[in-house]
């Protein structure tokens, strides 16, 4: 697994630039090394689908469905080409082969500018998704579910109707080119007609087709429909099984509880009283395990027995490894990193600096972001029964092969002998990237041998011991000419990288090549700056990073976006105006940004609602996962708290597949950003967390959720992301819209007004 994983992560920071492994074909994507696991009657037609006599057809799933409707977006893509009904559709989740592997997301972490499309780019991307295709994961994040197998559905979909096809011309005797599938029939226009499910049999023994013909986009029947979800169904009805609604027979719950201090050993434990306590069955020490703090568990007949036993446990800890780090240490070492390091230089156009000594007139800002957990609803849970040398799992996560390898090395087994059943995930977000409640679980199954536990974090240790977003600081510096035009856009950050951590914690590698996720969101813009100079300095500390819903353009679209407004507003010209200005050879960003003024009858100056209160709009717009939204919010100020009424927005991802899962992530997006704006904030003391539950780290409630408008650009591009890229412009939209009605500048996230009386 580490010699697999060291070559993805040479791909990952070097685009795996090697001639001879360029010269190999790119290999398919169809059919799996091994042929799926036969089911009676339902054959398998390649490594994505099978059709059964009773006209089922069962798309093969290997991604995870965690609320963003990646299932059914994908399954439209092959049925659609398969010709099948939509009430035919069900799911099966993928067996574990490199076909399944995500290509994707690794080929879009190369630190190249989108308007970049020379040969090196071409050629590092073509490297690092062949080097992913052998080695990668089994992976769901980046928004690139539907990114990475556009293709591979619609090839398995498409192919398998031409096996029908075969099959039903060589039972009727009839040309093949001839037959059409549609609606879940095979027909003929001589009034031959078959079920799906009557030919299957045959069907799956005809020739695979070295070529397939993909259906047009005028020929598409669920390709940009909102078609019902698939999961839906069962959610509303309770059937749905997500990893804490697990129940094997026998099952036992264990609680777990970590030093409060971030990397703290366990120093001593008493369990003579609770050993003792009705139900509990055995406590034990934790170690640390693929990036979790030192632990102790208490495993026992019901979760609340468990959760007793943890509270009454008596525990000594050792300090951690952050124990004389809080927020000011951490803001001290963002800025002597700023003062002192030039950083890497992520983007470089004309001379900034020159442009910037030349200037008479300089626009100067500083921003600042904390740390984020992410939250989720449903908190960590993994559930493991070892018998026998083999272990079953049921886990909530975002990559599955890795989980599996996981269980596998912690229990001292083979990844042959552990069955991974996924899951619905209650939320990820990208935390359940991570492996650390995965191997507490198991370490926890392998003490109680022969029954299933179900390991369990509630919502204090789900905040305290999270991989966080970065907390972050940037520098901007613009100058302007004698007329207001801009010449010149410098800009510094700083903040812990994370794709170090990440790798280090999950293979035990060092990373290869900068962090692309640092600046994203910062040098990777289309706004045509005359000189420009993007930089990231990346800060080494002990505090646990990972990967957070839109990564670095969670922040960064903040600084960048806001500073945006600044040197508008010091160029006396209108925001909107102003970012045109810089759009002249980005026709498709101009576009979203013209679309989303005109949807929401933008205005650049406060205003009265209906009800009498005074409002304003703010503005954003920023490009991530390869789709460009647009965004203006309608904002009033009210006793110093900030409120959301409205928000527009615009969005081009390429091809809609399927509108209503756009719209639904836009509204997640929102919700999940003005959480962030108004309220997110996890702070450090002494290398401990000081938030534990959601009375000090509040998410939006239903009443403040604002009314959100969406509308998708027509495209007929290939798909690109949806579930991250309507998260960074909202909070640079809502300063932009505060300094309107307030004249303050908005520059640390969570969101604090001034007293106006100070």
């Amino acid at each position: 697994m580490k010699r697999r994983h060291f070559i993805g992560a040479i791909a990952l920071g070097t685009g795996g630039l090697a001639v001879g492994w360029g010269l190999w074909p790119a290999r398919q994507r169809l059919m799996p090394s091994k042929p799926l696991p036969p089911v009676a009657s339902h054959p398998a037609f390649n490594g994505w689908v099978r059709i059964g006599e009773d006209d089922r057809v069962t798309v093969v799933m290997g991604r995870s469905e965690m609320g963003q409707g990646s299932h059914t977006g994908l399954a439209m893509l092959l049925a659609d080409e398969l010709g099948a009904r939509w009430d035919q559709v069900q799911i099966e989740q993928a067996p574990f082969d490199n076909i399944y592997n995500n290509q994707s997301v690794a080929a879009d972490g190369l630190p190249f500018h989108p308007d970049n499309q020379g040969q090196l780019k071409r050629a590092a991307q073509f490297l690092t998704g062949k080097t992913m295709r052998e080695f990668g994961l089994m992976m769901t994040g980046g928004s690139s579910s539907i990114k990475d197998l556009w293709l591979p559905m619609r090839e398995a979909g498409a192919s398998a109707r031409a096996m029908l096809a075969q099959a039903a011309a060589a039972k009727w005797q009839l040309p093949v080119n001839d037959m059409v599938v549609a609606d879940g029939v095979v027909s003929h226009a001589s009034g031959r007609s078959a079920r799906l499910g009557e030919l299957a049999l045959l069907a799956a023994q005809q020739p695979r087709p070295d070529t397939v013909t993909l259906k047009t986009p005028a020929q598409f029947r669920f390709i940009g429909r909102s078609m019902p979800r698939l999961e839906t169904v069962d959610k509303v009805n309770g059937r749905a099984i997500f990893g804490s609604d697990v129940r094997p027979p026998g099952l036992l719950f264990a609680c777990i509880g970590m030093n409060p201090e971030v990397g703290g050993a366990l120093q001593s434990l008493d369990d003579s009283q609770v050993k003792t306590m009705p139900g509990v069955k055995k406590i034990l020490a934790v170690p640390e395990l693929y990036g979790s703090t030192a632990a102790v568990a208490v495993v026992a007949q019901t979760t609340y027995q468990a959760m007793q036993g943890l509270r009454k446990l008596p525990v000594e800890w050792s300090p951690g490894k952050a124990s004389d780090i809080s927020d000011a240490t951490v803001q001290t070492s963002f800025k002597e990193a700023l003062d002192t390091d030039n950083g890497f230089t992520y983007f470089s156009h004309g001379d900034a600096d020159d442009a910037i000594a030349a200037s008479k007139r300089l626009v100067k800002a500083e921003y600042s972001a904390p740390y984020l957990a992410h939250a989720a609803m449903e908190p960590l849970t993994c559930t493991v029964w070892f018998k026998d040398g083999a272990a079953q799992v049921w886990a909530s996560t975002q990559i599955t092969d890795l989980a599996r390898h996981v269980v596998a090395k912690v229990l001292g087994i083979s990844s042959d002998q552990v069955q991974l059943h996924l899951t619905l995930l209650g939320g990820g977000f990208g935390r359940r990237l991570e492996m650390d409640v995965i191997a507490q679980a198991a370490f926890i199954a392998k003490a109680c041998e022969g029954t299933p536990v179900q390991a369990l974090w509630d919502r204090t240790q789900d905040l305290q011991h999270d991989f966080y977003r970065p907390a972050a600081v940037s520098r901007f510096t613009a100058a302007l000419d004698d007329n207001g035009q801009l010449t010149a856009w410098h800009n510094l950050s700083a903040s812990q990288a994370v794709l170090p951590q990440v790798l280090n914690r999950l293979f035990g590698l060092p990373a290869a090549g900068p962090d692309k996720t640092t600046a994203e969101g910062a040098f990777d813009q289309a706004y045509e700056w005359p000189n420009a100079k993007i930089s990231h300095c990346a800060v080494d500390l002990p505090m646990p990073v990972g990967f957070w819903r839109s990564v670095g353009h969670s922040h960064q679209a903040f600084f960048k976006e806001s500073f945006v407004d600044e040197v508008a507003h010091a160029a006396g010209q209108d925001a909107l105006a102003f970012r045109l200005s810089l759009l002249k050879n980005h026709p498709r960003h101009a576009k979203v940004l013209q679309t989303v003024a005109e949807k929401s009858a933008w205005k650049n100056s406060a205003y009265k609602a209906p009800d009498g209160s005074q409002r304003a709009m703010g503005l954003a717009l920023h490009e991530s996962f390869g789709s460009i939204v647009a965004q203006v919010v309608e904002v009033s100020v009210l006793q110093q708290k900030i409120k959301v009424h409205r928000v527009w927005c615009v969005i081009d991802c390429g091809t809609a597949v399927n509108p209503d899962l756009i719209a639904q992530q836009m509204e997640g997006s929102v919700a999940f950003a003005l959480s962030a704006a108004l309220y997110g904030r996890i702070q450090w003391s002494k290398g401990r967390v000081q938030q534990s539950n959601f009375h000090d780290y509040p998410v939006l409630r239903m009443p403040d959720m604002p009314k959100v408008d969406t509308f998708i650009m027509a495209s007929n591009a290939t798909p690109e992301g949806v579930g991250e890229p309507g998260t960074p412009p909202l909070a640079p939209a809502v300063a932009s819209a505060v300094f309107t009605l307030t004249g303050q500048r908005l520059r640390s996230l969570p969101f604090t007004l001034a007293n106006p009386s100070t």
